[in-house]
């Protein structure tokens, strides 16, 4: 098998990703535009922040698993992957820690106007009259919007920092949110309503991409926080522009609806860079020495698991709930050829397969198929099974 990792990897970690038995390529510079042909002969592809489009996807032909070293896997083709049966796999929660972390640096330096303190006096000013005005966070109300693992830290440490704190998530209850000890919001834009500070949590999906725009900035308090360590598309940096213009909103974001392709540039161009009450990183939240170890771990495990039973964890493009009606249960002998046999009656009666499992028992004489099926099948089908007296033990169809 052949692994390419196309982006920065803790290097200390690369034996241990050969070891799996890999022949591994290791291109920290490679580029998007360059995966098509560097990614043509590869199994395994593991990415941080390159994307991986269609086109790569599509070269790829021998491509099992694309695996991003991260959390967030908006820069992967995820529909195209699926279209060709490659498993997405990420590394959720493992930079959790780091992303809160720098959040609340982003609130503190904010309040407290780090980076101005530090532009004066690297200048020869000293304003001590004008940066002793802050508001503090002991008793702020913080709204998290998002409470993954990224955002469940983010409330243990505000706790830590004596806030009120409430919160929105799709799945989120009321008893959950006792059980949390933050407080119910039952929308969003409750939590723009009710908070000082609101920090996102959330992937962009679809669904979340523009979710934070002029409608919700309306509602958040004059001067309140807007916090955004997750992605840039979530916001809509011109709605949050004209706040800030309008009500005095600060914003402290690590990331922003574009961003320059690769690591490094000298000419990057944004109006909220100029913006009193802005604080900005380059969209660092996971990049510490502790989450890139976890994460390059994680990956370590995840394409062990790959190469041992060709079944990764943490994929995120498997269907739920396949479309299946009815389950066929086939006890049947452990011998050569026998699912293909029944694989082929089904086939003939027209009827797809949504997936199956196949489970041996000790002594390797015998077996159980699960092959959930699209649609009911015919008598026909059934008798035409257990016919196969020398293969099939039983077979039965549940309906699902």
């Amino acid at each position: 098998m052949r692994a390419l990792i196309a982006d920065a990897f803790p290097e200390r970690y690369l034996s241990d990703i050969k070891n799996l038995g890999l022949d591994l390529t290791y291109d920290p510079s490679a580029t998007a535009e360059q995966l098509a042909d560097k990614a043509k002969d590869t199994n395994i592809l593991i990415v941080r922040s390159t994307k991986v489009d269609r086109a790569a996807i599509v070269a790829a032909k021998s491509l099992g698993l694309i695996l991003r070293a991260g959390a967030g896997y908006d820069t992967i083709d995820v529909a195209a992957a699926s279209e060709r049966g490659i498993f997405v796999a990420n590394c959720p929660g493992k930079n959790s820690v780091a992303v809160a972390e720098l959040a609340f640096s982003l609130m503190l330096a904010l309040d407290r106007r780090v980076t101005d303190n530090t532009f004066d006096l690297r200048n020869g000013v000293w304003n001590k009259k004008e940066y002793s005005k802050a508001d503090g966070l002991k008793g702020r109300t913080l709204g998290v919007v998002g409470l993954g693992s990224i955002g469940r830290a983010v409330v243990e440490r505000a706790k830590a920092f004596e806030m009120h704190v409430v919160a929105w998530s799709r799945s989120l209850t009321g008893m959950r949110a006792d059980d949390l000890g933050v407080g119910y919001c039952r929308t969003p834009d409750e939590v723009a309503e009710r908070a000082d500070i609101v920090s996102v949590h959330l992937a962009q999906t679809k669904e979340t991409k523009g979710m934070f725009g002029a409608n919700f900035f309306a509602r958040m308090k004059k001067r309140a926080m807007f916090i955004n360590t997750s992605r840039g598309g979530l916001h809509d940096e011109a709605a949050l522009v004209r706040a800030m213009k309008e009500k005095g909103l600060r914003a402290g974001l690590d990331v922003f609806e574009s961003e320059p392709a690769g690591g490094t540039a000298t000419d990057v161009k944004n109006e909220i860079f100029q913006m009193p009450g802005f604080i900005g990183t380059h969209h660092i939240g996971a990049s510490t020495e502790q989450a890139q170890d976890a994460i390059a771990e994680e990956a370590v495990r995840i394409c062990r698991e790959y190469i041992l039973t060709g079944k990764p964890p943490c994929v995120v493009n498997i269907e739920v709930k396949a479309p299946a009606k009815c389950e066929l249960v086939v006890r049947h002998y452990d011998k050569v050829g026998v699912l293909a046999h029944v694989l082929g009656i089904v086939r003939n009666h027209g009827i797809n397969v949504a997936d199956m499992t196949n489970t041996i028992f000790q002594g390797q004489k015998a077996a159980v198929a699960a092959i959930r099926i699209e649609s009911e099948p015919p008598q026909e089908l059934l008798r035409e099974i257990a016919q196969l007296d020398d293969m099939v033990i039983q077979v039965e169809a549940k309906k699902l």
